[in-house]
């Protein structure tokens, strides 16, 4: 104990002349000293006036780790854990894939069906949207999904949002009724088109001339699909367009109004847009073809029964939600804007290909020319728009 002191107080002349911190003060409170002694209280007292604070703040730099807080982060907003192998991300992956393209393809068969025995579109998208919004309410009450915290300023941004989703959900449900499935959905890949054309005016954001030209071959496909497309109509055909100039305004003004709400994620804000769409779709479906439904509902009884009606009604409204909220479960494993595209396309694919295969559609070589090329062109868009975005990120940072 004396020896401590002796080192401790000869010592601290030199700490009035010049600070002695980190391994230097540690050696000089050991120095010389026995085993017994290291662990007297006046070595400690000596580490607490120099290198103890430092010591502190690095434990406290070590226990607190920012890559550690973003990797957790990540796992929680990927809906994963940080304790999952890659094997076990990538199966969720792949699930999660393949229920995406399984409900989208299931949701189109029994929406066709449903539209084929009751041919009332208003009433069709009413009834999807309302089981969209029960479907959320329930994954809110039993906690298996996180409630929202909106505001007013919130809700009335959503409205507009939600109106243009209106627009867009029903028009495509007309069209689909009026066309084949496969061809409806060609036509609905040329949406970004209209992405281009109207981020413009809307958003001010110019896109360099390769976005432009990834255009053509949907154009081009579309084209060529509707020379030999038996079921084409011109209400189709426009109500499919209709519904792409409505889809693209909604996620413009969704990036728009919405964009400083990121704590919603896409699960919550597609819920709430069903739940707001409904407000709007309602009425006006009373409204544009409420004196037609007891026809339509006696023909239906007596082409497909009852049950059957209401069986594909059902199945239809239960795989419109599910197949939007799989294609957010997807996003949320962390997928690139790219990845996500491929899948976007493929599933596009496999819901031409399995409509032609049920209904058994006639189509000419020259439909599958002009399918492959639009769809095709969808992801050269896709890509080009990556690339663009990405140009754009290394101008601001070069300039910052």
């Amino acid at each position: 104990m004396n020896t401590a002191m002796q080192c401790c107080s000869s010592a601290r002349p030199t700490l009035a002349r010049k600070p002695v911190t980190g391994v230097a003060a540690v050696r000089c409170s050991t120095h010389r000293l026995a085993p017994a002694a290291r662990l007297s209280t006046a070595p400690v007292a000596f580490l607490s006036r120099t290198s103890l604070p430092s010591l502190r703040a690095s434990a406290a730099k070590r226990a607190i780790r920012p890559s550690r807080v973003v990797k957790v982060q990540a796992a929680e907003g990927a809906g994963a854990s940080i304790n999952d192998t890659p094997k076990v991300t990538q199966a969720r992956l792949v699930l999660y894939i393949v229920a995406w393209y399984g409900a989208n393809i299931i949701f189109n068969i029994a929406n066709k069906k449903s539209l084929t025995a009751f041919p009332c579109p208003w009433f069709i998208s009413t009834l999807q949207l309302g089981v969209s919004g029960l479907f959320m309410c329930f994954l809110w009450i039993t906690k298996l999904h996180p409630v929202p915290k909106v505001d007013n300023k919130f809700f009335k941004a959503l409205l507009v949002v939600a109106a243009f989703h209106t627009v867009g959900h029903v028009a495509a449900c007309t069209s689909f009724g009026q066309m084949a499935v496969s061809f409806a959905h060609i036509v609905k890949s040329a949406e970004p088109v209209f992405s281009v054309a109207l981020a413009g005016p809307i958003l001010k954001e110019t896109y360099p001339y390769y976005v432009w030209l990834s255009l053509v071959p949907i154009v081009a496909g579309c084209g060529l699909s509707a020379m030999k497309e038996v079921s084409f109509a011109w209400n189709g055909f426009n109500n499919a367009m209709l519904s792409n100039v409505g889809m693209v305004l909604r996620n413009i003004y969704s990036k728009k109004a919405l964009g400083d709400y990121k704590h919603i994620d896409g699960i919550n804000l597609f819920g709430l847009i069903s739940i707001a769409s409904l407000l709007y779709c309602a009425p006006l479906a009373i409204l544009m073809e409420g004196s037609l439904w007891s026809s339509a509902y006696n023909t239906a009884l007596t082409n497909v029964g009852k049950n059957e009606l209401f069986k594909q009604m059902a199945v239809a409204g239960i795989f419109y939600h599910l197949y939007n909220q799989f294609s957010y479960m997807v996003l949320n494993q962390g997928v690139s804007p790219v990845t996500f595209s491929v899948g976007n396309t493929m599933k596009r694919v496999a819901v031409v290909v399995s409509s032609v295969l049920f209904f058994r559609n006639p189509v000419a070589l020259l439909n599958w020319i002009g399918s492959g090329v639009a769809i095709f062109g969808t992801f050269l868009y896709s890509l080009a728009k990556d690339k663009a975005a990405n140009e754009a990120k290394a101008a601001s940072a070069s300039t910052a």
